[in-house]
């Protein structure tokens, strides 16, 4: 079991390499799903997080278009 702050540091350089591997999505959110228990606000926070930058890429997507 890692460590929030591991955790979250593994998050964050997963989620800098989302443009080169997409998978990337859902490593990040096997990463979560198994070091941070369900009630936890980091684990809230951070799902929260990926899906702010989702949308965001979806949006920019979009007006590519």
């Amino acid at each position: 079991m890692l460590t929030e702050a591991e955790v979250e540091r593994s998050f964050r350089k997963l989620l800098r390499k989302r443009s080169e591997d997409p998978q990337t999505d859902r490593k990040i959110e096997e990463l979560l799903e198994k070091h941070l228990r369900p009630e936890s606000p980091l684990r809230r926070r951070l799902f929260e997080e990926l899906r702010r930058v989702q949308a965001w890429e979806k949006k920019l997507q979009a007006s590519k278009s």
